[in-house]
């Protein structure tokens, strides 16, 4: 596995914690596209067929995580 590789999947495993420290941490840490990319992924976890139920359950844990902050950027 590259650096690249490494970086996202520790990003994606603080995003996907249920740790709404990290989940926030790892969200602010994102430049603004990228913390587009990142809800918008998130989103499609919580609504599209195919994903495992503890994805879901994580993807939902971290939306309500990033609540707050996301309703000051709308």
């Amino acid at each position: 596995m590259d650096n690249e590789d490494d970086l996202l999947e520790i990003l994606w495993g603080q995003l996907l914690s249920r740790q709404a420290e990290q989940v926030r941490a790892a969200y602010t840490s994102l430049d603004p596209d990228g913390q587009q990319v990142v809800v918008a992924h998130l989103r499609r976890m919580v609504s599209e067929a195919g994903w495992h139920p503890e994805q879901r359950k994580s993807a939902r844990a971290a939306l309500r995580a990033l609540d707050s902050l996301l309703t000051k950027t709308s």
